[in-house]
């Protein structure tokens, strides 16, 4: 897993799992709740311990099935973010939410609290004295604010006691707004992670050059990924990304992939030798069970190739 270091030396996993209509959309479904629960402590075990949610998922429905599903794990390896609603965002209502997000998430304070959306209607500076006293009593260990444009971010830094994490928004490559627009160099010159949701909409799975550089390399396609995590923490003009090229996007071949769980595996086994930790017991097993498959499907590749090229494939 790649970390980004928070200005306190925290370290946050760069690559977490929303769970936007895990549960319901803007009402609650409880239909799907056993198997939802099951697959969220699946991803929490194949080591995605950055959970992001908010109270406005399923209705206030989705955090209590992440309260759910991170039960029984050691609070102190997961990274828990949610979000304030924009028609909460005045002191009291603040209050109010942040308490019920911890008693549905079953946790004493949450890692990081962002400003779902700005409401004009409500005053920043409402909102920001009540984020900065439930800084001070230990409810939530960061402030963060999403879909915010400059102006915005720069009365949000004005106005928060402490650094503001992250601005949580809308980008990927097909969709440039941040760059456009200004968010994404105002984050790098001023230290904020910018959090991309959405990172594989907008068609990015679809687009000409993803699916031929795929294809040519005999992969699956989770460049886009890779291509937003690779996005500099400092603004130098040069380095800005203007549209998605081979070099930019890269794809992970099969005996890549298999060189990565070895290394992970080593890894992992050093911690348990050190730790004898029953997560990181579970985390080896998932790397097994990856590695396994991706063994067998390199070597169903392999049968398949024309017989000059099976030496060249992996075995």
């Amino acid at each position: 897993m790649i970390y980004e270091t928070m200005p306190n030396g925290q370290q946050i996993p760069a690559l977490g799992f929303g769970t936007w209509q895990m549960g319901g959309a803007s009402s609650a479904d409880r239909s799907q709740d056993n198997a939802l629960i099951a697959a969220m402590r699946q991803f929490i075990d194949m080591g995605y311990t950055h959970i992001d949610t908010a109270e406005g998922y399923g209705a206030t429905h989705t955090e209590e099935l992440v309260g759910q599903a991170i039960k029984g794990y050691d609070r102190n390896d997961l990274f828990i973010t949610t979000k304030v609603s924009p028609e909460h965002l005045r002191y009291d209502d603040v209050l109010r939410s942040c308490a019920g997000s911890l008693r549905r998430l079953g946790v004493d304070y949450v890692d990081l609290y962002l400003i779902h959306w700005p409401n004009d209607a409500i005053s920043l500076d409402d909102t920001f004295r009540a984020l900065n006293q439930l800084v001070r009593e230990g409810k939530i260990k960061h402030i963060g604010v999403s879909n915010f444009n400059v102006p915005l971010m720069e009365q949000s830094v004005r106005l928060s006691e402490t650094p503001i994490l992250t601005n949580q928004v809308r980008y990927n490559l097909l969709h440039r707004e941040p760059v456009n627009n200004g968010v994404l160099a105002y984050c790098q010159e001023h230290d904020i992670l910018l959090t991309a949701y959405s990172p594989l909409k907008d068609g990015v799975m679809r687009h000409p050059q993803v699916v031929e550089i795929a294809a040519s390399r005999r992969i699956s396609r989770p460049g886009g990924l890779r291509w937003l995590m690779d996005q500099p923490r400092d603004h130098h003009p040069q380095n800005e990304r203007c549209g998605p090229c081979a070099g930019q996007l890269r794809l992970a071949h099969p005996r890549t992939e298999r060189r990565r769980h070895s290394q992970a595996r080593r890894d992992w086994v050093a911690a348990a030798r050190t730790r004898n930790t029953r997560r990181e017991e579970r985390k080896w097993d998932c790397c097994k069970r990856r590695s396994r498959l991706l063994l067998a499907r390199a070597q169903a590749l392999a049968k398949a190739l024309p017989a000059p090229l099976r030496a060249k494939a992996p075995r």
